[in-house]
């Protein structure tokens, strides 16, 4: 499945608390998320619209790596 092209850091932040992710804090357009999930996971998403392609791809590989789940299903769960 492909990656959404026009997604918002923030709207990218609302999408991951379906896997428990919480703002850990914020600094600039920089913003640290934390979960529990799985063991303790930490991610940071820019606050940029849109988040660059290479860089969600990244984000969205990290996650999947985590949570020992396919990139593809990641993606499903996440944005339908």
């Amino acid at each position: 499945m492909r990656l959404p092209r026009d997604l918002s850091g923030l709207e990218l932040v609302k999408a991951l608390e379906r896997l428990e992710y919480q703002l850990s804090h914020q600094t600039g357009s920089h913003i640290r998320l934390t979960t529990q999930l799985n063991g303790e996971h930490h991610i940071t998403v820019p606050a940029h619209n849109p988040i660059k392609i290479g860089t969600l791809n990244a984000i969205i590989r990290n996650i999947a790596l985590h949570h020992n789940i396919d990139k593809d299903e990641l993606i499903l769960l996440l944005f339908s």
